[in-house]
């Protein structure tokens, strides 16, 4: 049984105050991998709409792909449903900072499983996709056959990071997501417990995402991280 209450008493960490309301979904995101690569403003800036605002670390700017399982996904008063709300996923985000508020930009998001793609993207209003997904313990496969979007990698998980730097901390501790839809811009708010990151080794990555000219086809990320997951809570979507 997760304890909602130890969440939201766990405040100090978040870079602005908790929304106003009740929470609506619940939901964790488990075995996260981050890859993360600097980009050039002037790319970047062509994919994003101009309201919002592209958040930099010492003007430097970053796309950064996570891969992690979703599980136990559900609105606040119903039970979550295993076949719908347990499936593998990867996002490619970006960095946004409007009223002050950190958050991130999602370039492309796919789902493992047709219907769970088609269900989230249905309540969320976020542009999921199907995309073909195996992960079997620290391996992650992926194919995305309209877009000819690909992903293979293999790692092995190190020690806990003790101390987190700044950019550590700037690329992963986002309590919010902007999403622009029919014209209309929004801005969700979750809250989570603090990450826990671990060091991460790649034995293997094989990569094929080009959204553009963003190209990160077969590139080294310039910082990885690991996490065994954190337990989300989010709220309705709010109207920018």
């Amino acid at each position: 049984m997760t304890d909602i209450s130890s969440i939201l008493s766990e405040i100090s960490h978040r870079p602005f105050e908790l929304p106003i309301g009740p929470w609506k979904y619940y939901q964790e995101w488990n075995n996260a991998l981050f890859l993360h690569w600097e980009i050039p403003f002037d790319t970047l800036r062509k994919y994003v709409p101009a309201p919002f605002h592209l958040d930099s670390y010492y003007d430097k700017y970053y796309i950064s792909l996570v891969a992690f399982t979703m599980q136990n996904i559900r609105p606040k008063k119903l039970p979550s449903l295993k076949f719908i709300s347990d499936f593998h996923e990867i996002n490619l985000r970006t960095y946004i900072d409007n009223d002050n508020k950190k958050g991130v930009y999602f370039l492309n998001i796919e789902a493992e499983k047709h219907l769970s793609a088609f269900i989230a993207k249905i309540l969320s209003g976020l542009p999921y996709e199907k995309a073909i997904m195996k992960r079997t313990g620290n391996k992650f496969n992926s194919k995305n056959a309209v877009k000819g979007f690909a992903f293979d990698t293999e790692f092995e998980i190190k020690q806990t990071l003790s101390k987190k730097s700044n950019l550590d901390v700037w690329l992963t501790e986002r309590y919010c997501l902007y999403l622009d839809k029919k014209n209309d811009l929004w801005r969700y708010d979750i809250h989570h417990k603090e990450w826990e990151l671990k060091e991460v080794k790649l034995k293997k990555l094989s990569l094929n995402y080009q959204i553009g000219d963003i190209n990160i086809k077969n590139t080294q990320p310039n910082f990885i991280h690991y996490s065994e997951g954190v337990k989300v809570l989010a709220w309705e979507k709010h109207k920018l």
